[in-house]
């Protein structure tokens, strides 16, 4: 869960440092007060884009840091698997904004953005102000259902995938058999050229770098021997060649040698850097020797060099591409000259291939039918339970015209808010409140198979009142049982349910406006639902209502 969030020069935010606590922690503050601001924080540390008005003061490093505990097994073995540290369960997520650019850190060592979002994907679920609106999007219905039966259907829709890249595969091969025989002709021709062109280099891997540095060493080959003559005339030739002046030496300390055996050393030492001296000697004199230009024989190393480079140009950037190149025109050329044979051994091949990923996907079908006619209970008893009366929810199954990666299953959830209405789509009769009800059901069945073990709602109470917030808060405090839950409400029906409670609020001091987020005792959680019940005047008859809020929370907790 979330344990602690650290936000520093962010919008409207100094500095703050909120804990969060296990069960249900609500927002609540006044319009404008920046309660926006906390949710756009926290998904900066979860990877997201950096809006460049968030900087408070882009002088100095805006930070945010998210402290997660984790002790679920299953997660902590995923996110090792993301090769992250999770010895004592402590996941720090880090965001750092310093001169336009961002450094992203888990557990103190620099990440991609990319990796942040893929670490807190196990750790964090942000349901967003106008996150129910997808269910507008026919597309994602499959995509919640598929969410509440991955138990079931996880290994064969994974086995069903695998297919599927397999026939799309056969089926691009298949239809690069449509060119007409003159076509077909043309083609053979030019890989023949080709294939002509590349096995008379008779290449030879590794031959290129040896003929570079053969052609290195000719091209310069004047500068290399004027450079050998110089050191070897320095070494071994003239009156003050080092050679001469070591055999002086030589001759001078071997002269005095029996006086002073302190110099058998010393002696010793001239003679062995003499040796050395006539041994890099004899090797200059050989080099120079061996040193013999060739015209001809530089000819041919360019012509050959030039050779190999044209063909890596046309056919891949070393040796070895331009021979794997030639097998696989070779093998083109065989199908091609056995045009027919191969066209109709693909098409049993995609044939085949199409057959069994169609077993797969109805069985993978059925599956979800059976995992569906769950779903659909489940949703409607959720529902009547957040004030939808005579409501109906079905998933309505269709087949595809055409397979795809998902299946053949078009899938749409349908619904029926009055008795004797007929199902239709959500698109067609939820509003905003209902559809966000409808969110937060979904939400509810999915806790259970959700890996992340914090939920956010923002703003869930959108378009609803009365019994049915109250009915929303009782909902949500039976989510937070399974998965801590962070909820940001306008309702005081909700935040009266509050295991903890956090008030955002906007000061202005010195001409200058911060938003701040202070945690609150009872009694100061009783006075801003009365606030949140009252508006401007809070009556003692307020306080006492938002004090019986409180407590009728507790009896129904």
């Amino acid at each position: 869960m979330l344990v602690n969030m650290h936000i520093k020069n962010l919008a409207l935010i100094e500095e703050a440092d909120i804990d969060f606590y296990e069960g249900l922690n609500i927002l609540t503050g006044e319009t404008g007060a920046g309660k926006s601001i906390l949710l756009g924080s926290m998904n900066l540390a979860l990877g997201e884009k950096i809006p460049k008005e968030m900087i408070r003061d882009e002088s100095i490093p805006a930070v945010v840091d998210l402290v997660f505990q984790v002790d679920d097994p299953d997660t902590l073995s995923k996110l090792q698997e993301l090769e992250i540290d999770t010895e004592d369960g402590c996941i720090i997520l880090s965001r750092r904004i310093v001169s336009g650019r961002s450094i992203a850190k888990i557990n103190g060592l620099a990440v991609t953005a990319s990796l942040l979002r893929n670490v807190s994907a196990y750790l964090i679920n942000i349901h967003g102000q106008h996150e129910h609106e997808i269910l507008l999007k026919k597309k994602k219905h499959l995509e919640i259902l598929d969410e509440y039966s991955k138990d079931k259907i996880f290994s064969i829709k994974s086995n069903a995938k695998e297919l599927y890249k397999s026939y799309i595969n056969l089926k691009k091969e298949y239809e690069s058999y449509s060119m007409d025989e003159e076509e077909r002709i043309r083609q053979i021709e030019f890989l023949e050229f080709e294939i002509n062109e590349i096995k008379s280099a008779d290449l030879k891997i590794g031959e290129d770098e040896v003929l570079e540095a053969e052609y290195k060493k000719m091209q310069y080959a004047q500068k290399i021997s004027s450079a050998i003559a110089q050191a070897y005339e320095l070494i071994d030739e003239g009156q003050y060649s080092i050679s001469e002046s070591l055999s002086r030496a030589i001759r001078s300390i071997s002269s005095v040698v029996e006086y002073d055996s302190d110099l058998d050393d010393i002696n010793t030492q001239i003679i062995d850097i003499s040796n050395l001296t006539n041994d890099l000697s004899r090797a200059l004199s050989d080099y120079m020797s061996d040193m013999e230009f060739r015209e001809e024989e530089f000819y041919e190393v360019t012509k050959r060099l030039d050779l190999i480079n044209h063909l890596k140009s046309k056919y891949g950037r070393s040796i070895e591409d331009v021979i794997g190149t030639l097998e696989e025109k070779c093998d083109l050329l065989n199908k091609l000259n056995n045009y027919e044979e191969e066209k109709i051994r693909t098409k049993d091949n995609l044939n085949k291939a199409l057959e069994e990923l169609m077993i797969q996907y109805d069985k993978l079908s059925l599956l979800r039918q059976e995992c569906a006619a769950a779903f659909e209970e489940k949703i409607t008893e959720s529902l009547e339970e957040l004030n939808f009366n005579d409501v109906k929810f079905k998933v309505d199954f269709q087949r595809k015209e055409d397979v795809s990666a998902d299946g053949i299953d078009d899938v749409e959830f349908l619904i029926r808010t009055n008795a004797g209405a007929e199902l239709m789509s959500l698109s067609k009769i939820a509003s905003g409140g209902e559809l966000s009800r409808i969110m937060l059901a979904i939400k509810e069945l999915l806790a259970d198979t959700d890996e992340a073990a914090t939920l956010i709602f923002d703003e869930i109470d959108t378009g609803i009142s009365g019994r049915t917030a109250q009915m929303v808060s009782v909902k949500l405090s039976r989510i937070s049982k399974k998965r801590q839950v962070i909820c940001i409400t306008h309702l005081p029906q909700i935040a009266s349910m509050a295991d903890a409670h956090f008030l955002i609020e906007k000061n202005v001091k010195d001409n200058v406006t911060k938003t701040n987020i202070v945690p609150l005792s009872y009694d100061e959680s009783v006075n801003e639902l009365a606030r949140m019940l009252g508006g401007a005047a809070i009556t003692e008859a307020v306080i006492t209502n938002a004090k019986e809020m409180k407590q009728l929370a507790k009896e129904r907790d």
